[in-house]
């Protein structure tokens, strides 16, 4: 046999098995002849041999239960022998015999009573659930999946722009956050990286690819070095992945498989890697056994041992990535020691011919890069639908895999054995001590030793000496009245009326007192008294006990006590002691010499059938864990990344791990370079054709910002040429201001931008000319007068600084005043807005004599005269004495913040009308300008813990709402509800996660969790369609905002309409609890 013919043939094998890997995973049929019968029969089309099993177990349901128990135990399922070059038989270990059923069954019942006692949940109302989930994943099944939502960039290329050496994001092209995370764990394996930049194709299939295979891989090799050159060189936050992504989707809608289960997209992408390195590997060895780069990282072998019907077998195989069941685990090494052995194992190690079956699995050759695929979704044969696991699995950050290396075999024998006594003796302590906690003979049981206080304090009560019914009249029932003795009505009243009213009723003279009465005095009345009478004893005491019986009582009773505590108190440390040292079983050298530290984890968040995934990467250099959630790359930590990835806290988990060999550090070690011995980074980094592939990029982006600037720069000229002929038209009036004075403001609606403002703005602003103009002239003009009073000197320029000083300090003593919430004096002017944030001297004094300048003041000569003296010290200030640009720039951060103050009034005062749908958008505005303003200085905004509560707040009353209308059932309040969360929820919860504060991301958690119970609930088909519809979009983790509404168009208000608004609403706010202040 040819050399080429041993390489079709293994190809040819390695394919039949992917494919019977692939087919038992989705049916969970174990049996090897079926499983092939069924690819004969589809001739490979995976699709159609996934049909005729289903109809092969729908006629034999029996059998259908029982694979489905076995499914979970088959080990088949334990591995994915991707690349096997040896025997791939898989033993079937399911046979006919009753004694393994009966097995089966028992643990069964074992499985489903720890899953209960763990949970709380029965198997009745599991089976619900997953009937419920499978209905809903049916119905979405017979949907067209559209994704509405699709990435839009952001005009502005700066917002674009890479900063300094940040790690490149992946934009999400439609459903493609499971390939930004496998990419980006992938590509931050730096040997990975350097095989992919540096792969070139096999010289022969340059001009012309010989079969399909090549067709497909060489291309999608090719678009996966341009992709990993953009992530290393460009200038870009992120870059768009979509030719890679298509050529990977595209193979899947053929007629190979018709799952898109991001695990098979993995393995895919695997196995593309392998082929196309093959192909390389093949030209380039001559002679020689290629050697596959992508074999030698991802791939190693273990050996299958065991015994079937008494006979011993050995087989080697090869493994990729290695699935692990998470279902009834606590942690990682329980899930790999039960995927290490299976069956009865004592068979195993016995000399006798026993029929028992069982085998284990030793690793012989561990990959550089060791991943283990968690099993969190599980399919149900039954319903033929995949469901969910969200149970805890925890994991280490570093792991030794020693005790499942073939070379450790007999030690670990060894050791599980010693762990298998101390786990029997755990369970005989765990009962004894269950015993001393939960004593008694009912349904309620209690702590031995409590019991025995409880009876210790009964003894030791004050005997009384009558019964506890005697001193009660039992001829007047607690109504107060009885069928033989009925007192008279003014008598008996008061009994059934409240205090006040019994008193009032009780000193009437009619009302004269009996023995009968006096008795009923002190009964106590739980609902009209407030606390206990006097008299009456605390807790029932013995009736009868002499002091010789309490103290033998009592010594017996404390003796016992002790006796108990000391026995739990044992028992306990003996269970704390047999952890330890289960703990400690491994942990001696011989046993930590295969260490592999965790490298990445992919987590999924959502149901079988919704969710988004993201990973979180460990980066050596920086000693930090990076959240790679598609375009944002964050700092993170390892708080946070067990948070999201052990499961059981919410419906995020991880579904794989990926860690590597801790011994062979040119896995994530930087390549140097051979002459100069300097690290190679960036651009260095790549081949020349790649160099110039991403040159090419960056100097289209480079042109797309020049190309903006310009744009802006010409809108800002075009909006500084309108307003100065606006402001020369409006000269000839004699209540506007010439063109070298200052221009009324306008409150706008779009976002605060650097354009530039008319020159020399006069403030208050002017969506009101008229009152905010008469305003600023009455305090100017009486600024003047003050002056005039104080003053001997006439001359107007002495009257002028005489009068601007005055107005100086009565603005300081404003800016400098602590004043309650509802009263901010920067709205009054903005000069204490300028005070407060320390603008320069000159801006103030220019600010100052505009104000002084303005035309309205010619009220009288002495007015006119000022104003004439203020315009003339303006014209006279040089260019470069007051930096325009700058004096501008204050003035609209003034303009910014008044803007934002409106924004937060008007969306407190619908949020207190309870108009939660107007309320939210002027709330979410004021955060973000609020948010901008405050960058640049304390006092330049609001408090922003103030709006974030109750943008937070107003976000979880619309939910409600929404959620309210979907569980009522009816079709407007269905749509109106769904709506809502669409078009105003769902866009908002970027911005809540953005920021990553815990309310924020308690209150993103209570609103996913809400609509997720929603999937373990009986409801219509409809709903069930429209739910699940919905769910993807609300469980999209990303952190990109969106497509979003336009900023709401702003009311006119003048300064002080808008203060008087502001102090309102404030007031309102400091009567609420603090939280709400």
């Amino acid at each position: 046999m040819t050399v080429e013919q041993n390489v079709l043939q293994q190809h040819s094998q390695k394919h039949q098995q992917t494919l019977l890997n692939q087919l038992r995973e989705v049916t969970g049929t174990t049996d090897i002849q079926l499983l092939q019968q069924a690819l004969q029969v589809s001739n490979g089309d995976l699709a159609e041999a996934v049909a005729f099993l289903t109809e092969k177990n729908a006629k034999v349901p029996q059998q259908d239960e029982t694979t489905y128990y076995q499914t979970s135990q088959a080990a088949s399922d334990r591995y994915i022998s991707v690349g096997s070059q040896a025997d791939t038989n898989v033993i079937d270990l399911t046979g006919d015999d009753k004694d393994d059923l009966q097995r089966a069954i028992a643990l069964s019942l074992e499985e489903s009573n720890r899953a209960f006692r763990e949970t709380g949940i029965t198997d009745e109302e599991q089976a619900i659930s997953r009937v419920l989930e499978a209905s809903i994943a049916e119905n979405k099944a017979s949907l067209k999946r559209t994704h509405t939502e699709v990435w839009s960039d952001s005009p502005n290329p700066h917002d674009r722009k890479r900063i300094d050496n940040c790690p490149v994001g992946l934009k999400n092209v439609g459903n493609t956050c499971w390939f930004s995370a496998v990419i980006q764990s992938l590509f931050n394996l730096l040997e990975f990286q350097r095989l992919v930049l540096n792969y070139s194709p096999p010289a022969r299939v340059l001009d012309l690819p010989r079969n399909q295979k090549e067709h497909r891989n060489l291309p999608f090799m090719q678009e996966l070095r341009n992709l990993f050159s953009l992530m290393v060189g460009s200038k870009r936050k992120y870059v768009d992945p979509s030719r890679a992504v298509e050529i990977l989707k595209d193979a899947f809608k053929s007629s190979e498989s018709q799952q898109q289960d991001v695990s098979e997209f993995t393995h895919k992408l695997l196995d593309w890697l392998e082929d196309a390195f093959q192909m390389k590997a093949e030209e380039d060895s001559v002679g020689e056994k290629p050697k596959n780069p992508m074999v030698e990282l991802f791939y190693g072998r273990f050996l299958a041992v065991g015994v079937l019907e008494g006979k011993k077998f050995e087989n080697t195989e090869m493994f990729g990535q290695y699935p692990l069941q998470v279902n009834g685990f606590k942690d990682l090494h329980e899930c790999l020691e039960a995927a290490m052995v299976e069956g009865e194992i004592e068979s195993l190690h016995s000399a006798e011919n026993s029929a028992r079956s069982g085998q284990e699995h030793w690793f012989t050759e561990l990959p550089p890069v060791l991943t283990f695929e968690l099993s969190r979704f599980e399919f149900n044969q039954a319903l033929g639908r995949p469901e969910k696991i969200h149970n805890k699995l925890e994991f280490p950050s570093m792991l030794y895999m020693d005790r499942y290396m073939d070379r450790n075999r007999e030690i670990t024998r060894i050791k599980r054995e010693e762990i298998r006594r101390l786990k029997e003796h755990l369970t005989l302590l765990q009962q004894r001590l269950e015993r001393y906690l939960s004593y008694g003979s009912g349904p309620k049981r209690f702590p031995l030793a409590d019991v025995l206080q409880y009876a210790m304090e009964f003894a030791s009560s004050k005997p009384v000496c009558t019964s506890p019914v005697e001193d009660i009249d039992t001829s007047v029932p607690p109504g107060g009245t009885t069928g033989q003795q009925l007192p008279p009505p003014s008598t008996a009243e008061p009994d059934s009326l409240p205090p006040q009213e019994s008193s009032g009723l009780a000193s009437a003279p009619t009302a004269a007192p009996t023995a009968t009465q006096q008795q009923r005095v002190p009964v106590h009345k739980p609902f009209t008294q407030s606390r206990l009478p006097p008299d009456l004893p605390m807790h029932p005491a013995p009736r009868h006990i002499t002091e010789e019986e309490l103290r033998v009582l009592e010594g017996c009773l404390h003796r016992w006590r002790s006796e108990v505590e000391n026995d739990t108190r044992d028992l306990q440390g003996s269970i704390t002691r047999i952890h330890r040292t289960i703990e400690l079983m491994y942990s001696d050298k011989s046993m930590m010499q295969v260490p592999y530290r965790l490298h990445a984890v992919l987590v999924h968040e959502g149901q079988a059938n919704a969710g988004h995934y993201w990973a979180y990467i460990y980066d050596p250099h920086q000693r930090c864990w990076m959240k790679y959630n598609d375009i944002s790359v964050t700092k993170s930590s390892w708080e946070e990344l067990v948070r999201d990835s052990f499961g059981g806290y919410r419906n995020a988990s991880a579904y794989c791990l990926m860690y590597i060999n801790d011994k062979k550090p040119f896995l994530i070690e930087e390549e140097f370079d051979k002459e100069t011995g300097q690290i190679l980074s960036g651009m260095d980094k790549l081949p020349p054709d790649l160099k110039h592939y991403v040159k090419e990029d960056n100097e289209q982006f480079d042109k797309e910002i020049e190309e903006w600037d310009a744009m802006q720069a010409r809108k800002a000229q075009q909006e500084k040429l309108a307003l100065a002929a606006a402001a020369a038209s409006a000269a000839p009036s004699s209540t506007s201001t010439s063109s070298s004075s200052p221009q009324p403001m306008s409150i706008e609606s779009s976002p605060p931008d650097n354009t530039v403002p008319q020159q020399d703005p006069e403030y208050l602003e002017q969506p009101s000319p008229t009152n905010d103009l008469k305003h600023l002239q009455e305090d100017t003009e009486r600024a003047i007068s003050r002056a005039a009073a104080e003053q001997e000197e006439r001359h107007p320029e002495v009257l002028l600084n005489a009068a601007i000083k005055l107005e100086y300090a009565r603005l300081l003593r404003f800016a400098q005043e602590d004043t309650p919430p509802e009263m901010d004096y920067r709205l009054h002017h903005v000069i204490v807005y300028f005070i407060q944030n320390e603008a320069p001297k000159k801006i103030l004094e220019r600010t100052l004599l505009t104000q002084f300048a303005d035309r309205n003041l010619a009220f009288d000569e002495r007015c006119k005269s000022i104003m004439q003296v203020a315009r003339a010290k303006l014209d006279l200030i040089k260019p470069e004495e007051v930096n325009m640009d700058e004096y501008e720039m204050w003035h609209q951060d003034y303009r910014n913040f008044r803007e934002t103050t409106v924004l937060m009034v008007t969306g407190l005062e619908l949020f207190q009308k309870s108009n939660y749908v107007e309320a939210l958008m002027y709330l979410i505005y004021s955060y973000q300008y609020n948010k901008e303003l405050l960058l640049k200085g304390l006092y330049r905004g609001h408090n922003d813990r103030l709006l974030g509560y109750y943008r937070r707040e107003c976000l979880l009353k619309l939910n409600e709402q929404a959620a309210a209308m979907f569980e009522s059932g009816e079709e407007p309040e269905v749509t109106t509800g769904l709506g809502i969360m669409n078009e105003l929820v769902v866009p908002c919860i970027p911005l809540l996660l953005a920021h990553d504060t815990e309310k924020d991301l308690l209150a993103v958690e209570d609103m996913r969790n809400r609509w997720c119970s929603y999937l373990g609930q009986e409801m219509e088909s409809n709903l069930q369609e429209k739910l699940t519809d919905f769910l993807p979009k609300l469980l999209d983790c990303s952190t990109e905002v969106k497509s979003f509404h336009d900023p709401p168009k702003l009311p006119s208000y003048s300064s002080l309409e808008l203060c008087e608004r502001f102090s309102r609403i404030m007031a309102a706010l400091s009567r609420l609890p603090t939280e709400g202040r």
